[in-house]
């Protein structure tokens, strides 16, 4: 899993302060657009991550997405939308999908922590390391999929294979 860095001390109860916060002390590119939206750039082993953050106070809810490097060809949106479904399957938070307009997949989640003062750093730090861990393992299984021709049954096989240590 993606180690992200937490080594600051927050004083804010504010959810995109903290995110702010975690991008800074990761070097992360970050574009807060208003009191309610972040946005962050994150590298990963495969591609840059596109981090999606929106803060909902009334709902207490934390929208999250992490958008892959990656355009999906309009020639395979049935086999990736098979794969999106078989990788889901595999998930133990949130889910895969796709943003239909720019084709790009995407790992979503929403964080619900009404009655509370919002999400504290450890569960924003927990929800970024689970989506960047999931999009490493996956990111393989989308490229086999588009630029390979494979089925998504071969790719998901393929991206839960567990490889310890290098050659």
């Amino acid at each position: 899993m993606p180690d992200v860095n937490l080594s600051f001390s927050s004083k804010s109860d504010d959810p995109l302060d903290i995110i702010e916060q975690i991008s800074d002390a990761n070097d992360w590119l970050s574009d807060r657009r208003n009191g309610e939206e972040i946005s962050v750039q994150a590298p990963g082993r495969w591609c840059d991550y596109s981090l999606y953050f929106a803060w909902n106070e009334d709902l207490g809810a934390m929208h999250f997405t992490c958008a892959f490097d990656m355009r999906v060809p309009k020639n395979k949106r049935l086999p990736i939308q098979e794969l999106l479904a078989l990788a889901n399957e595999k998930l133990w938070l949130g889910h895969f999908g796709m943003w239909e307009e720019e084709m790009l997949p995407l790992f979503r989640h929403v964080l619900l922590v009404r009655g509370t003062r919002g999400p504290t750093g450890e569960q924003i730090q927990d929800l970024v390391e689970t989506a960047l861990s999931e999009c490493e393992r996956f990111y393989p299984a989308f490229q086999y999929v588009v630029w390979g021709g494979k089925p998504a049954h071969d790719a998901v096989a393929a991206a839960m294979i567990d490889i310890h240590g290098e050659a």
